[in-house]
């Protein structure tokens, strides 16, 4: 490949990879994707022919092409989601079009430049666009790509300004273009990537972050669902279970990593209305401050024991909803302040923004034995979590006593509902039941539904036989993903259960009254699975570790490192101790503390440990020695020490040393180039040709043109043997 094309070729993928991170961003459908390359497969062809358009022309399509796009946006003629999606989209759509312009367009070196700087843009859109680690590979080939494109553009500039200064009956040798070999370049792009990336990573771990992770998913907001409101009608959650948008990601420490039946609280609720769930005091939110410790105490423990800590990763939801596994009592994440309600849910002020935190959540309960003991009456302030709409249906109180007759205390009871209503009814996510009691049509008629049916059906039966329940909306289990050590929760893991309250321990027990059938699942194990589960592990890690590593996360990789560097010196401090313990003792025997006998051996031993060490020396030098003078060991280090350098410098002394035989020695200002054009030797200016790209240009002489060296080098001595 010609160096041209070389310059051509890298200059096209550059443009190519910007593009690519807008693609995988989302940014871009079918269409504008088929025009942009289709634009760029031309441009290819068109390149150095009389096609192209002008600079002229091109100039003008560009500056009417800016306020074009304005007056696009300012008047609504491109259809986006929101306001933040608009402007990256009419912003992204501008950049393309840009580049399109210069790619037919006839382009000198700064038209080259405006493409580089257009593609770098793009992918600068793209990071704050999307979150994929389809991003994270298409930033690494960017990076890769602009570097030799960047080095091959400086070559290529400097090597014709070199031509142009040159005398013009000076030919292209092996010191122009045709001298430099391309497949050295990725080697030379890949020592200044990690260079830079060497450079670049410390100042990425340390600088702080601010506001959330990311600006955007890619993908718009997760949409506010059934758990994520105040008030959620029967059947919302239907079509929510449908979508595979991913809601968030959870990280368990301990043995509970692949725990099952897990449930993220989201909201509780405890008003009903025959129709729908709302929540009485929504407002009366109680503030939690972030202590000195850095922690946000949102409740108390009750015992040692059965304490969970969990990570997560939460996308960008319209609500300001904490999900958290029950009873979360510690938070710790870039929270100035948390929200905590009557009815346990947390709250924050931020909404859309992808954020991360820590919870440390008390999972304990009571024992079943220690539940059904509990008698204890309920206070007045409990009134809500018995409420009941008015009219409602006679036929519900009377099938709850039927289902709780032979219970004799609450847990029983609510125990024998749960089961009644998992191992009579069926599971479907059609909104069938209706009327102006949808709950008693789902009991008496329909007789199926989803889990907020479930829900509500076990909570409204509970309260006809005076046990206080309220319904909690969020997430149930997930997929858990043993490649990245994470639950990966999607919409469709949207669930609804049902809370019981025992007075005597002030306690509430979750019940889950959906069949089995409804419950979420995880994927076959297939190939297809896996390949998933690598690619969801991937992108979890470039989430936890890049979009969402702010100054919580550079705090706790901060402890670690500590952590690690006083345990290495914990470890060296010990070493080092027994080696003086024992030093110790061998002195104590030499010196004849206990007896004659070991005093010799211990002098012995450590005699025969020396001798022993210097005939190591001895042996390991000798045998260097022996290998360094072999002929093998010889040829190996000329290839890998730049033999080409050190027999340039060789071979350009032998040069020099017969010019200066026939009286012609090089002056102090001359270059070696200028004195061998001053000689008038053909030979001459070859061989110095040949030194300047081995000394100066880093390359190694082949075989044929060592020879061929030597060849000159005795042409020259010839003719000075002849002249003397």
């Amino acid at each position: 490949m010609s160096f041209d094309a070389l310059f051509k070729l890298l200059s096209y993928l550059t443009v190519l990879c910007g593009f690519l991170a807008l693609f995988v961003s989302g940014t871009f459908g079918v269409i504008g994707t088929s025009v942009f390359l289709a634009v760029l497969v031309l441009a290819w062809f068109l390149e150095g022919s009389k096609w192209q358009v002008s600079e002229r022309l091109g100039t003008v399509l560009i500056v009417l092409a800016l306020p074009v796009y304005y007056a696009a946006w300012r008047y609504g003629l491109f259809n986006f989601g929101d306001s933040g999606t608009a402007v990256a989209g009419v912003l992204g759509r501008l950049i393309l079009s840009l580049t399109a312009i210069k790619l037919l367009q006839r382009k000198s070196d700064r038209d080259w430049i405006f493409l580089y700087l257009m593609a770098f843009f793009e992918v600068l859109l793209a990071a704050g666009l999307s979150i994929s680690a389809l991003y994270l590979l298409s930033f690494v080939v960017y990076v890769f790509v602009m570097a030799c494109t960047i080095i091959v553009f400086e070559i290529r500039k400097t090597a014709r300004t070199t031509r142009e200064k040159l005398a013009p009956h000076q030919p292209d040798g092996p010191n122009g273009l045709a001298g430099i070999r391309p497949f050295r370049l990725p080697l030379t792009a890949g020592v200044l990537i990690i260079f830079i990336v060497a450079l670049a990573l410390p100042l990425f771990f340390i600088l702080p972050r601010v506001g959330g992770a990311g600006i955007g998913t890619g993908q718009g907001n997760v949409s506010a669902a059934s758990g994520f409101s105040d008030t959620v009608r029967l059947g919302g959650i239907g079509d929510i279970l449908q979508s595979d948008e991913v809601v968030m990601r959870v990280r368990l420490e301990g043995s509970d990593a692949e725990t099952s039946a897990l449930k993220w609280r989201g909201v509780a609720l405890d008003t009903f209305d025959h129709k729908a769930w709302s929540r009485t005091r929504a407002a009366a939110k109680e503030p939690r401050l972030r202590s000195e410790r850095d922690i946000i105490q949102v409740d108390y423990p009750r015992e040692r024991g059965g304490v969970t800590i969990q990570t997560v990763y939460l996308e960008p939801l319209d609500t300001p909803v904490l999900f958290a596994l029950p009873r979360a009592i510690i938070v710790q994440g870039n929270f100035p302040v948390l929200y905590r309600d009557k009815h346990g849910s947390i709250s924050f002020n931020r909404i859309g923004e992808r954020i991360s935190y820590k919870v440390l959540s008390d999972r304990s309960l009571p024992s079943p034995d220690r539940l059904r003991s509990d008698r204890t009456q309920y206070s007045s302030d409990l009134s809500n979590y018995l409420q009941l709409p008015v009219d409602l249906d006679g036929r519900i109180a009377e099938l709850s006593y039927q289902v709780t007759a032979e219970s004799g205390n609450r847990y029983d009871a609510a125990a024998a509902v749960e089961s009644y209503l998992q191992n009579n009814f069926g599971y479907s996510l059609s909104m069938r039941a209706a009327g102006p009691q949808p709950l008693a049509d789902f009991l008496f008629n329909v007789r199926e539904g989803h889990c907020e049916y479930f829900a509500t059906a076990m909570a409204v039966m509970l309260r006809t036989q005076g046990i206080a329940t309220r319904v909690v909306n969020g997430f149930a289990d997930g997929q858990y993903n043993e490649t990245a050590g994470v639950w990966v929760v999607r919409q469709r893991n949207a669930h609804s259960w049902v809370e019981v309250y025992f007075p005597g321990d002030d306690v509430w027990v979750p019940f889950d009254p959906t069949p089995f059938a409804g419950r979420p699942e995880g994927g076959t194990g297939g190939i297809a699975d896996r390949i998933n589960n690598y690619l969801e592990a991937l992108e979890t890690f470039w989430i936890q570790y890049f979009v969402a590593f702010d100054n919580q996360e550079q705090r706790s990789m901060f402890t670690s490192v500590r952590r690690t560097f006083t345990d290495y010196q914990t470890a060296t401090t010990i070493r080092m101790n027994r080696i003086i313990d024992q030093l110790s003792a061998w002195w104590a025997e030499a010196r004849g503390d206990q007896g004659l006998a070991r005093s010799v051996a211990a002098i012995g031993w450590a005699l025969l440990f020396i001798a022993a060490f210097i005939l190591t020396v001895v042996l390991v030098v000798w045998s260097f020695k022996r290998i360094a003078r072999s002929r093998a060991f010889r040829k190996l280090i000329a290839r890998f020490s730049r033999r080409g350098s050190a027999s340039a410098i060789e071979f350009y002394k032998r040069m020099v040393g017969v010019l200066e035989l026939r009286g012609m020695i090089r002056k102090p200002g001359q270059t070696p180039l200028e004195f061998a054009y001053a000689v008038g030797s053909p030979e001459a200016i070859l061989l110095t040709e040949y030194y300047n790209q081995v000394r100066f240009g880093g390359r190694t002489l082949t075989t044929a043109e060592a020879h061929e060296v030597d060849e000159w080098l005795k042409s020259l001595e010839e003719e000075d043997k002849s002249g003397r």
